[in-house]
């Protein structure tokens, strides 16, 4: 009598690991912006999750990659395995023809995306002065965002649409500066913007500076 194997089905495993995952990323975020990364420890995000130490480790490994997914999530608002420039509200943003109605739909993204990460970006530049490894992190941060917003640029250049005379590079740096964490911060916090008057600055101002 043949005896058949028995698949394995971790997919419930998997989904538990996964909650577990989102526990104490919450808790790590939660952490970060009362304490700040570098008094925060690894206990300490355990302790508030409800998770135990050895379990924070194996699911994430170091207090980097907590403060990576935090940032991760923070940005795209889940944890799916979905890069921001793939997510509908991008690609609905680039199928936008009128360059004008391009840019306020990234005006917008930019504004949700502060909605979310604004408080992490914060404490992310606060520790990089003191924390190489923070540091790091912000560098990268800071590519990644150059990247998406060169893309922006060279699709106006594309069209046709940029200014007379202005390069996709000035282009980008003017989104990359018109867009920087530290502007979104003076503007809401120090000057006391709410967020919807920031988002129509952002796209008045970027439709002045670099449209034709």
């Amino acid at each position: 009598m043949a005896v058949k194997t028995r698949q394995y089905d971790n997919s419930g495993r998997q989904a538990q690991a996964r909650a577990t995952r989102a526990v104490v990323v919450a808790a790590a975020h939660d952490l970060f912006v009362e304490r700040g990364y570098v008094a925060t420890t690894i206990e300490a995000i355990g302790q508030a999750a409800g998770v135990p130490l050895a379990t924070v480790y194996r699911i994430l490994g170091s207090k980097r990659a907590i403060l990576t997914a935090v940032l991760e999530v923070s940005f795209v608002g889940d944890d799916e395995p979905l890069a921001l420039h793939e997510r509908p509200e991008v690609r609905a943003a680039f199928a936008q023809e009128d360059p004008h109605r391009l840019i306020a739909a990234f005006a917008g993204v930019c504004h949700q995306v502060f909605d979310r990460s604004a408080d992490i970006q914060r404490v992310l530049r606060e520790a990089a002065g003191a924390d190489p490894v923070a540091a790091e992190l912000l560098d990268w941060l800071n590519r990644q965002r150059l990247d998406g917003q060169t893309r922006v640029a060279r699709v106006l250049a594309d069209r046709g649409a940029l200014a007379e005379g202005l390069t996709v590079d000035a282009a980008a740096d003017t989104i990359y500066t018109l867009m920087a964490p530290e502007v979104h911060h003076l503007l809401t916090v120090d000057r006391g913007w709410d967020a919807d008057r920031y988002e129509r600055w952002l796209s008045d101002s970027l439709g002045a500076l670099i449209l034709a």
